[in-house]
């Protein structure tokens, strides 16, 4: 449900200025957003939102994000193109994807966009496509189910995406022969939850990885990204996530798990995407036909 209220004259006044079917946006409602999540995580200096650009693909939204410190997370040829015509560069761009193009990887580099490889065999793929960066991510599916307070909240044994445990190591040791220095770790386990004790038990997860690979493998992990999967209250009964909350927890991780490890300083980002825009959208349409029968439809 749209987290603003707009009078009936202004739909009005908008489906006679432009053609139905469209989305409005409030503006001020995503600068807010932001402004709250970049809060919610401020006690990690090197925090960004990366938006998820296939949420809302649009150039005027992204520069409103732009704006507000945030980056782009692009997964096809087309979101990187989107984000270049925006300006972004460099590190504000994610690049994750699963089933990539030659060119997708080559723009990606050309950019300077941070790669995030969902599969082991994309490491000879990339180096052939635009080679391999000194910094790199690398998606990890732990498998099994996501359970939070004995509750299932997903299954990414089911899911093809990202490296198990093992492939994770063995992409470091790959990687770092091929001139990887540095390490980012990315997982996405869970859609659209209002529980706020999501983003601490993935961050928990990835921390320890983290630790595990810097103790086994003597490698530099300067990132965990906790992608997505915050979700809005569809409903008007539904509570929307408290964003203050999750990044409590995500830092009473941090400062357990890695402050006081030469791991420290590590970067903490995210990559929402419906949880920046969808709150306050709205699709407007002009209703053609009429129907009362049991019901008003």
């Amino acid at each position: 449900m749209p987290n603003f209220s707009l009078s009936d004259t202004v739909f009005e006044q908008a489906a006679q200025a432009y053609p139905t079917p469209f989305h409005l946006y409030d503006e001020g409602g995503i600068r807010r957003t932001a402004r709250a999540l970049n809060q919610a995580f401020a006690w990690n200096p090197a925090y960004r939102e990366y938006f998820a650009v296939k949420a809302t693909p649009n150039p005027y939204l992204l520069e409103i994000l732009k704006a507000q410190g945030c980056g782009v997370d692009c997964a096809s040829l087309t979101e990187l193109m989107l984000a270049r015509a925006v300006g972004f560069q460099g590190e504000q761009i994610m690049f994750s994807s699963n089933e990539t193009p030659a060119e997708e990887f080559r723009l990606a580099r050309e950019l300077g966009a941070i790669v995030n490889l969902d599969d082991i065999t994309h490491i000879d793929f990339l180096r052939e496509n635009g080679g391999i960066p000194r910094r790199i991510c690398l998606r990890y599916n732990p498998g099994g189910d996501v359970t939070i307070a004995n509750r299932v909240m997903g299954r990414p044994g089911e899911a093809k995406f990202g490296m198990t445990r093992e492939q994770i190591f063995e992409s470091v040791k790959r990687l770092s022969a091929l001139g990887a220095r540095e390490f980012g770790l990315h997982a996405f386990l869970v859609s659209n939850t209002t529980d706020p004790a999501y983003y601490p038990s993935m961050a928990r997860m990835l921390m320890e990885l983290a630790l595990d690979i810097h103790r086994q493998l003597g490698a530099k992990v300067f990132m965990v990204n906790l992608s997505g999967g915050i979700g809005i209250p569809y409903r008007p009964q539904d509570t929307p996530v408290d964003i203050a909350q999750v990044g409590r927890g995500v830092e009473e991780q941090y400062r357990a798990l890695i402050a006081g490890t030469p791991l420290h300083p590590m970067r903490v980002v995210t990559e929402l995407g419906r949880y920046m825009t969808g709150p306050v959208g709205c699709l407007v349409a002009t209703a053609i036909h009429r129907k009362d029968t049991h019901k008003h439809y």
